[in-house]
């Protein structure tokens, strides 16, 4: 049996059965849940105040190091960026609906809320994205699950904003009134995607290595690697209110970024992409087509997989950086 932790929230358990299934039905083996409690969810403080992304992290983390799960499910917005000692991202599924959601009574838009509407959020991004479009709102700090978030819409909030993914996955999709468009409203980099962990002992071993194949998506990964290597590039904590959106467009992979001032008051943007998917792995090596294996092309092929959306990640933090980034938003709090 193959033992899969996650955190005890509905939102976590449902998709991590989603992962598990997949597992299942590509290796034929048993899977479990394991159930495991992070500091995130049993404090009630500001999640910008609980000293950075990792605390829905290191508790699942603990657990895949001391032998008590073989995986674990994360939500990828909510991994540090930097390494963790003996444990490798195994996979990223396909990715879910990046956007975020608005859940307003009335079947209201965030156009159509009255002046001086009060919406909550959690997210310092958010907040920043809600007060530059539209400096009458009153915003509000928001925790709790999806089902408490959505209790307080029509008693003392006027609206909620949440991941359209996680409303998805929950069957809750009838509550959202708009869905932001990215190319205005950046989500949280890896916002849609969930993240597979495994002890780096493990990572080529069966059956681990035949139920990370069967989950990873190479596109969902490199947009993910890129957004990630961006926000590791800046050096930018839980706090830092930065939008971030990598797409594959054609034989392109691109990247958008948006930095806010905490109080939505100014903004930053950049946008680069590099080439996506060389036409053979030996143009990577200069090596004759004949005389590379294909150990060696696979190993060219996953080499540039992870180097290119690297590479495009810093290459747009280096351009906000110099526009002036670091004077904007809290930045060097990774």
């Amino acid at each position: 049996m193959l033992r899969i932790g996650t955190r005890g929230s509905a939102l976590a358990v449902s998709q991590t059965t989603m992962v598990a299934e997949q597992i299942a039905a590509a290796t034929g083996l048993d899977v479990g849940l394991v159930i495991v409690t992070t500091h995130g969810d049993v404090t009630r403080a500001p999640l910008s105040q609980l000293g950075g992304t990792g605390v829905f992290v290191s508790a699942l983390r603990d657990a895949l190091l001391a032998g008590e799960c073989d995986l674990a499910v994360h939500s990828l917005k909510d991994l540090p960026t930097g390494a963790c000692p003996g444990i490798v991202l195994g996979a990223v599924p396909a990715r879910a609906d990046a956007r975020d959601a608005l859940c307003a009574r009335d079947a209201l838009t965030l156009a159509d809320l009255p002046e001086g509407a009060r919406v909550g959020t959690g997210s310092p991004r958010r907040a920043a994205q809600l007060r530059s479009r539209r400096p009458d709102l009153d915003v509000h700090d928001l925790r709790g699950n999806v089902d408490t978030r959505l209790g307080r819409v029509g008693v003392d909030l006027d609206a909620v904003v949440l991941a359209a993914a996680g409303l998805d996955r929950l069957g809750r999709a009838t509550a959202i009134t708009e869905r932001f468009p990215l190319t205005d409203v950046p989500a949280a980099p890896g916002q849609g995607a969930l993240a597979i962990e495994v002890r780096e002992a493990d990572a080529a071993a069966e059956p681990f290595a035949r139920a990370l194949a069967a989950l990873d998506d190479a596109e969902a990964r490199a947009t993910a690697l890129a957004e990630r290597a961006l926000l590791a590039a800046l050096e930018a904590g839980c706090a830092a209110p930065i939008g971030a959106c990598a797409e594959v467009a054609g034989d392109a992979l691109r990247l958008r970024a948006v930095v806010y001032r905490v109080d939505g008051s100014a903004q930053l943007s950049a946008e680069c992409e590099v080439p996506w998917f060389a036409d053979d792995a030996e143009s990577e090596s200069g090596a004759d087509a004949e005389s590379v294996s294909d150990a060696d092309r696979e190993a060219a092929a996953r080499e540039r997989a992870e180097r290119m959306p690297e590479e495009l990640g810093r290459r747009v933090a280096a351009t906000l950086l110099a526009e002036g980034a670091a004077d904007l938003a809290p930045l060097g709090a990774a």
